[in-house]
C-alpha cells in the first residue's frame, strides 16, 4: 500500500525494514510480530511445503508468484510437523482455494500456526531490492486494530541482523530416534484412493542424520526399499554404527554450517573413515564438505526456488532443481580427492560434489522436491546402488 511512514487508514500489517522503509498493507494469519531474515521464494507451487521445510527457520518469506492461496492447506503437504519459518510477503490478497484435496484456507493455517502475513506488498521492488543489497532483516507486524509502533519494530529488526552464532539446527532436530516406513504420494484412477504408501520389503536400512530433515526426502528414501532410522544431529559416529547402516543420509538443516559443524563434522569425518555410503543434501553437503576439509561461504542473497538449471559435468546435462540455502561450498580450496559433480548455470557455484574412489556424494540442491520439479530423483537409485556394491 504505502512505503512511507503515515499509516493509511485500512493498513491491517507491516513490513519495517532495518533502514527504517517501512511497507504498510494488508494483514493475513495471526495477529503478532515477527522478527528475522528476508528470503524470497520463485515457486510458482508448493506454498504450504515451502512454509514447512525447516530451512527456512527464522526467515520471513517472499512469494514472488502472484496467486497464494489457490490450493488451500491439508494434513498431507507437511515437510515437518509444524513450520519454523515466521511469516510470509505476499503481493495479493491471500486467493479462495479450488482443490479437491484442501481442507483449510490459507488464512485459516496461518492462524493455526501463529504465522503473520502481509499482502498488497510491491514483492518484485522489494526482491529487487534483496537482489541488489543482499541479506535483508525485517519486521513482520499483523495488527487488526491498525496500530504500530514502527520505531519499536526498526529496533527490532536491527537487533535482530546483529545476532550471530546461533545454532538453528538444534531447534529443529528430532528429540528421539525415530523409525520412517511411509513412501511417496501415489494418484489413483480414484481420488478417495490417493495417498502415501508403506514400505514392507527393506533392501536397506539407511541412518539419516537429522539437521531439519524434509519428510520428503524420507520418503524417497523408503520408496527405493530403504528401512530409514532417523537419529538427532547430536547422534555420534560410534552410535550410528550400532544400528549397523547400509548407508547414511545427511538431510537438510538451517543456519550456518560452520556453527553446526562444531559437532556435526567430527562425527561425518568418523563416518568417512568407515568407507559406508553417504548421500548428503543441502546442509548435509555442505557439512560433508567441512568435513572434507572443504570450506563454505555465505551467498549474497542464496538461491530459492523450483527453477533453478543445474548442470551434471559428468553427464553434460541440465537437471531444474528446487534449491533453500544461503551457504554453499567454496570452489577454491577443495580437497585433493574432491571433485566438482555438479555447477549451477545461474551462478557457476558449486551444485555437487564426490569423493573419488568412495561411495560419498552430496548435492547442494534438493532432489526429493515436493511438489516438483523431479529430474534429480535418480540420485536416490544411485545411492541405493553405493549400497548394493
Amino acid at each position: 500500500m504505502s512505503m512511507a511512514n503515515a499509516i493509511p487508514y485500512e493498513a491491517t500489517a507491516v513490513l519495517v525494514l532495518a533502514d527504517g522503509t517501512t511497507i504498510f498493507g494488508r494483514g493475513f494469519g495471526a495477529n503478532v510480530t515477527r522478527v528475522g531474515q528476508i528470503v524470497f521464494n520463485t515457486s510458482i507451487t508448493g506454498y504450504q511445503e515451502i512454509i514447512t521445510d525447516l530451512s527456512y527457520t527464522e526467515q520471513i518469506i517472499i512469494f514472488t508468484f502472484p496467486h497464494v492461496g489457490n490450493v488451500g492447506t491439508n494434513v498431507n503437504d507437511y515437510e515437518t510437523a509444524s513450520p519454523t519459518a515466521i511469516g510470509c510477503v505476499l503481493r495479493a490478497d491471500i486467493t479462495g482455494f479450488s482443490n479437491y484435496r484442501a481442507e483449510h484456507t490459507f488464512n485459516d493455517w496461518l492462524k493455526f500456526h501463529d504465522l503473520p502475513c502481509i499482502s498488497r506488498v510491491d514483492t518484485r521492488w522489494l526482491t529487487r531490492r534483496i537482489r541488489d543489497d543482499g541479506i535483508t532483516y525485517g519486521a513482520l507486524c499483523v495488527a487488526y486494530d491498525g496500530k504500530f509502533d514502527v520505531d519499536s519494530l526498526q529496533k527490532q529488526t536491527i537487533e535482530c541482523s546483529d545476532l550471530k552464532g546461533i545454532d538453528l539446527v538444534k531447534k529443529v532436530t528430532c528429540k528421539n530416534t525415530y523409525s520412517w516406513d511411509t513412501t511417496l504420494w501415489s494418484f489413483a484412477k480414484n481420488s478417495r484412493e490417493d495417498g502415501y504408501g508403506r514400505m514392507t520389503a527393506a533392501k536397506k536400512h539407511v541412518v539419516a542424520i537429522d539437521y531439519g530433515a524434509k519428510r520428503n526426502m524420507l520418503r524417497n528414501l523408503a520408496d527405493i526399499c530403504c528401512r530409514v532410522t532417523v537419529v538427532p544431529a547430536n547422534t555420534t559416529a560410534e552410535e550410528i554404527f550400532d544400528y549397523r547402516p547400509d548407508g547414511i543420509f545427511l538431510t537438510n538443516g538451517p543456519g550456518d554450517p560452520t556453527i553446526t559443524s562444531i559437532y556435526a563434522v567430527p562425527e561425518i569425518k568418523k563416518l568417512i573413515d568407515s568407507d559406508k555410503p553417504i548421500f548428503g543434501i543441502c546442509l548435509g553437503h555442505q557439512l560433508l564438505a567441512l568435513a572434507l576439509g572443504a570450506e563454505t561461504i555465505r551467498m549474497h542473497i542464496g538461491h530459492r526456488g523450483s527453477n533453478h538449471p543445474v548442470k551434471d559435468l559428468e553427464t553434460g546435462k541440465v537437471e531444474i532443481t528446487t534449491q533453500n540455502h544461503g551457504f554453499v561450498v567454496a570452489e577454491t580450496g577443495l580437497p585433493h580427492g574432491v571433485t566438482i559433480t555438479h555447477c549451477s548455470l545461474f551462478d557457476r557455484s558449486v551444485e555437487g560434489i564426490k569423493v573419488d574412489n568412495k561411495p560419498i556424494f552430496s548435492v547442494q540442491y534438493h532432489p526429493e522436491a515436493s511438489p516438483g520439479p523431479t529430474d534429480s530423483r535418480y540420485l536416490f537409485t544411485k545411492f541405493l546402488k553405493a549400497m548394493s556394491g
